[in-house]
């Protein structure tokens, strides 16, 4: 048995018990948004975990055809595990099961392909990964990309490649962000913006610490919903530090079957973190903290590091969630202006954060929330399926945008970046006026005009 078929038959153990106590109630398929698309049992999550049990017991290969393209078409949103009573963990399951198919050699096309030497060539080595960053960077900036969509020019391009630059075009400051155009505020008084690896703004003496992921996309592509972050933690009474030495929280790699190389970057993170329980880990990513969530399952083998990832696990929450554990300040009104919320998965069903962000945007005085028909539902981002599997995903996205338009709303405030970036490349290929933004930045706009960073 290779180690994939041995982490899968544990993770089906694992569940053994939650699994018999299936009752088929159904609840699973119609919270799952490809079986929703397709109406394919096959691809609903008691349909895929049928595949990965006859996989494991023999009765299909470990390089099943079927097996492969079920598991693959997953988004991994998680959204069955809140819809079932059994309390199956369906995301252990998944991951190790694409692990199994990494280990047979699946037959993938060069997407997949090229994803998976990006992330152990890249992704797994800080230095290479900021350089890819800086190159992406200088590439959005130079605003080719928006040149070629707004021309039309980029419908020359192959379709994935048109929706690659779109994505890219989405995470820019100029399409983004919160409602001010003008430069970013400075820091709260009393705050220092200091390098990565000390404290990023001071509360004053005795302030309760906040430790802040940064994450790789975000802090390579949204560096400004970081700063934002920090500022607002300031303001309400957070010492807020981001520590060196933090890497990668390893979702991707476990998403696409590398649960090795999630690993190294979680070992690495748990380290860089130390053990100081009264220093929250904050995180404004929900793929990001989902992952460290998961950090005890990941390294429940490691002597050395199971009990560490347990009470780092503990620490880790969302800014919004951090925010509303206490008095939340008001900000000044912004005028009115109409948003509408989208849950990122992971936020929701991950980490389990269903009201917090509202509460954050409650907190943004003079904003008309509108509700959003169907927000708890996968936007059809879910990291890079968007390139993996781009016909269901452009078909998960339409539903989306189509409720959103609903809305009437600008405004679209949702908290992680590959959900932000998704929904600006949909609305951009679309023709829709529609700026995306973090809850956090509108909150931080919202401080800035009340002059708490004066």
């Amino acid at each position: 048995m290779t180690t994939g078929q041995t982490q899968l038959a544990g993770a089906l153990a694992a569940e053994e018990g939650k699994l018999l106590a299936c009752v088929h109630c159904g609840l699973c398929l119609e919270a799952c948004p490809t079986y929703v698309v397709t109406g394919d049992e096959n691809d609903s999550p008691r349909g895929r975990i049928y595949l990965m049990r006859a996989a494991e017991e023999g009765r299909l290969p470990p390089d099943s055809p079927a097996l492969e393209r079920h598991v693959n078409r997953c988004l991994g949103c998680r959204a069955c595990e809140s819809a079932c009573p059994a309390g199956v963990e369906y995301g252990q399951l998944l991951e190790a099961a694409r692990s199994d198919l990494a280990a047979a050699g699946p037959r993938r096309g060069w997407t997949s392909r090229l994803l998976r030497q990006l992330l152990r060539r890249v992704w797994l080595r800080p230095a290479r990964l900021r350089l890819a960053f800086a190159a992406a960077r200088l590439l959005r900036d130079s605003r080719l990309p928006r040149l070629l969509l707004r021309t039309g020019a980029s419908r020359l391009l192959p379709g994935r490649l048109e929706f690659a630059l779109a994505l890219l075009e989405g995470s820019s400051p100029a399409k983004s962000g919160g409602l001010a155009r003008g430069p970013e505020p400075a820091a709260p008084r009393g705050a220092g913006d200091a390098p990565r690896g000390g404290p990023a703004g001071s509360a004053g003496e005795g302030a309760a610490r906040a430790l802040l992921f940064e994450g790789c996309v975000t802090e390579g592509l949204f560096a400004r919903v970081n700063r934002a972050t920090e500022r607002v933690l300031a303001a309400n009474g957070y010492a807020v530090e981001r520590p060196g030495g933090q890497v990668c929280c390893g979702a991707l790699h476990a998403h696409a079957g590398d649960l090795e190389g999630a690993r190294r970057l979680a070992r690495r993170n748990v380290a860089a973190f130390g053990e100081e329980s009264a220093a929250g880990v904050v995180t404004n990513a929900g793929g990001c903290g989902a992952m460290l969530l998961t950090y005890p399952h990941l390294l429940a083998a490691d002597a050395e590091y199971a009990e560490r990832a347990r009470a780092f696990a503990a620490r880790v929450r969302d800014v919004s969630q951090q925010l509303a554990a206490g008095e939340m300040r008001e900000g000044a009104s912004l005028g009115g202006a109409r948003v509408t919320y989208d849950a990122s998965c992971h936020l929701l069903h991950g980490q389990r954060a269903a009201v917090e962000p509202l509460r954050v945007l409650g907190a943004a005085r003079g904003l008309e929330q509108v509700p959003l028909a169907g927000a708890e539902v996968c936007c059809g981002g879910a990291g890079v399926y968007n390139l993996t599997e781009p016909g269901l995903s452009a078909r998960i996205l339409a539903d989306k945008l189509a409720s959103v338009r609903e809305t009437g709303a600008g405004v679209l405030a949702t908290g992680n970046p590959g959900c932000h970036m998704q929904l600006a490349a949909g609305a951009r290929l679309a023709g829709m006026r529609l700026r995306v933004c973090h809850p956090v930045e509108l909150l931080d706009e919202s401080y800035r005009r009340a002059g708490f960073y004066d």
